[in-house]
């Protein structure tokens, strides 16, 4: 994505979001030490392409949350590549909050299906990041701060009114 990156490093951040299933978690330790903590996470997006996470209540990096909602996610586009440091990757930074909308519970179980068989255990629940900002970097030298609004897209009225249909179809 080396041309499209340079040509717009906005579209080459939403893509990989909305592409990549698992994501580094990073959030801040609940303990005294308050120190950064980091964890595996599956992820799928909102309508603007927001993140959104099913975590359990048990998990330290949830229970770091629920002290601050502070987050990063990492999204690795590297791939098999042989020097993965010259490939794309994204952080998006935010807050990461529970959701009771049915939307984000059926656009993740739409994205992980297995996850159905725990969505509703008591201790889950489904969470959207706040984007703030993302940083991207594309290889080498190519580098690129984005706010919120260059990363989110407003979403389709037409197409969100019929997702449903659309995805069963």
């Amino acid at each position: 994505m080396t041309a499209e990156t340079d040509a717009d490093p906005a579209a080459s951040a939403r893509q990989m979001v909305r592409s990549v299933a698992r994501a580094a978690l990073g959030t801040l330790l609940h303990m005294a030490e308050r120190a950064p903590y980091v964890s595996l996470a599956n992820v799928a997006t909102d309508h603007d392409g927001a993140p959104l996470l099913l975590l359990s209540d048990l998990a330290d990096h949830t229970q770091n949350l629920a002290r601050d909602p502070r987050a990063s996610l990492l999204f690795d586009g590297t791939g098999e590549r042989e020097d993965p440091l010259a490939g794309e990757r994204v952080t998006v930074q935010g807050q990461l909050l529970r959701s009771d909308d049915p939307r984000h519970r059926r656009r993740y179980l739409c994205r992980h299906p297995v996850a159905a068989m725990y969505a509703d255990f008591k201790d889950f629940n489904f969470y959207r990041l706040t984007v703030e900002r993302a940083h991207l970097v594309a290889g080498f030298g190519r580098i690129h701060w984005l706010e919120a609004s260059a990363l989110l897209v407003e979403p389709a009225a037409v197409l969100s009114a019929r997702e449903t249909d659309i995805i069963l179809h």
